[in-house]
């Protein structure tokens, strides 16, 4: 490996050496401050009930447990992973097995274009998937479909095929032929970030109408909007509940939080990776393809990690956070030694994964270099058109818990 001021270059033989030898895993722990500064307010996501997650850690140095504060989950920072890869697939840059859902722009009110497997909430096994078609006939139902129903920790061959990421991030066939019993993989690279020592704060809100519209005047809702009403019409309401007139400043209980820092873990397992078997032909395994597999499946997750702090860390709205240092990798593999530094950018993990997926094709294993392209079926089409239509009259956000 090259020498650079923050440790070594990552290699293809390092990571190789990692994944078939003895290391534990591969992490990066990143300090990070809010854009805006030190002591600057920061908006962590919001669970039901309108709270933040928040809870009392152990923190080297620090004999009471500190109140921390979750500033992105596991599941956001693997979906802003797989945003990560997606872009670079849609540039160009990187080529990985992709499953891609086609919707038309005839028929629907919002032009949704393509949903992949990279976007798909549960990846492989979404019922975005399941309930679209290839050639006509259910996906489920086809002969590369079928595939998935087999798939198990002695027998990842399948997904490698269709969906890698799927054995990257996760993957629970819950909505499969199977039910419950569907194929379970664990994470292999979780990452997280947290703020350190935070303190509550409150939220402001107000409006001032410009058109200086009184409370007093009452509006009737119907489905153009609203209408004027008699003042002592039945159902007559104020103007501010059709979005006009002013709103009186106000003060919520809690509105962000300011943190003494924050910091981002990713934790690459490869016990997870070795878990898993490679079987050609759904049989047999043979040491060396399990080994090129598994060497794949880490330098895709390395991209996934990196691409995605390339693009930053605009969480949501007022949660900008910047690293305070370079980003430091490494190789947790001896046992009392101190763990080994490698340098590890975009263009390096790129160059890995390269590298790995072509010895993997030496080796037999399939890679798919262009997208499987499905069609929505014609009951997922009207599901979402009169899910639009409906949004078009009641407004409000879709059924369902969020995801991310």
């Amino acid at each position: 490996m090259s020498q650079t001021e923050n440790g070594k270059v990552l290699t293809f033989e390092t990571l190789q050496n990692a994944v078939t030898g003895t290391a534990a895993a591969l992490r990066c722990r990143t300090v990070l401050q809010p854009a805006g500064g030190e002591g600057d307010k920061v908006f962590p996501p919001t669970y039901a009930g309108a709270v933040y997650a928040v809870e009392k850690r152990r923190v080297p140095g620090r004999e009471e447990p500190v109140t921390c504060v979750l500033l992105d989950s596991v599941q956001s920072q693997a979906n802003r992973m797989e945003e990560a890869l997606q872009l670079a697939f849609d540039q160009g840059r990187i080529t990985l097995p992709i499953i891609a859902v086609e919707f038309p722009r005839d028929g629907l009110l919002d032009d949704i274009g393509t949903i992949t497997s990279l976007q798909a909430p549960h990846r492989v096994a979404d019922a975005i998937l399941r309930d679209s078609e290839l050639d006509g006939v259910p996906f489920r139902q086809t002969a590369i479909g079928k595939k998935i129903d087999i798939a198990g920790l002695q027998n990842a061959t399948p997904l490698f095929d269709v969906c890698p990421t799927a054995l990257v991030f996760g993957l629970w066939d819950s909505t499969g032929p199977k039910g419950g019993l569907g194929a379970k993989f664990a994470r292999a690279v979780v990452s997280e970030i947290i703020g350190y020592g935070a303190e509550l704060g409150v939220k402001t809100s107000s409006r001032i109408d410009p058109l200086q519209i009184r409370a007093a005047v009452k509006v009737l809702k119907d489905k153009s909007g609203y209408r004027i009403a008699d003042d002592k019409a039945k159902g007559a309401v104020s103007p501010s509940e059709v979005n006009h007139g002013n709103i009186p400043p106000d003060i919520s209980a809690q509105g962000g939080v300011t943190i003494q820092r924050a910091e981002q873990t990713t934790v690459l397992s490869m016990p997870a990776l070795r878990r898993l078997r490679f079987p050609i032909d759904g049989k047999t395994c043979d040491p060396a393809v399990d080994d090129a597999a598994r060497t794949v499946l880490a330098a895709l997750a390395l991209c996934g990690a990196v691409f995605a702090a390339e693009r930053g860390l605009d969480l949501r709205s007022r949660c900008l956070l910047w690293p305070t240092e370079t980003l430091r990798w490494e190789i947790l593999d001896k046992l009392g030694s101190t763990p080994e530094e490698v340098s590890i950018d975009a263009d390096t993990a790129l160059a890995v994964f390269n590298e790995a997926v072509v010895q993997a094709k030496t080796k037999g294993l399939p890679w798919r270099e262009k997208p499987l392209l499905l069609k929505p079926s014609a009951k997922l089409v009207t599901l979402v058109r009169r899910s639009q239509e409906l949004a078009v009259t009641e407004g409000g956000p879709a059924d369902g818990k969020e995801a991310k």
